[in-house]
């Protein structure tokens, strides 16, 4: 089993949206900033947001058990997803990739 990284590319803020069915002084994702990194195997990395790890935990399982390109129909590269959270309003992007580095359960604790 692989680790992967995962790594916010990108947040995105629905402003109409927003305006219509946000709370008062509702702005885009306070828990992540572009360029935030997480390292993982199959675990929700620790600080990550439970429902952004909902939506993407699929691809993290996937890529860390090295499945094939199960993403050739929208991803140009082998070991790598791009996924955001579910949040409709104001969503965050994550490029997964899997690295080199094996996942050793003897010595990582989750």
């Amino acid at each position: 089993m692989k680790k992967c990284r995962i790594t916010v590319v990108k947040k995105c803020f629905n402003e109409e949206l927003a305006k219509e069915y946000g709370v008062e002084g509702f702005t885009e994702c306070p828990f992540y900033k572009v360029g935030d990194t997480f390292i993982t195997d199959y675990c929700k990395p620790e600080n990550f947001c439970e429902d952004a790890w909902q939506a993407i935990q699929y691809y993290v399982y996937a890529l860390s058990m090295e499945c094939g390109q199960i993403y050739s129909d929208w991803v140009n590269r082998p070991g790598i997803a791009v996924n955001c959270c579910n949040d409709g309003l104001r969503p965050v992007v994550f490029k997964i990739e899997r690295l080199d580095e094996e996942w050793d359960n003897q010595t990582d604790s989750k």
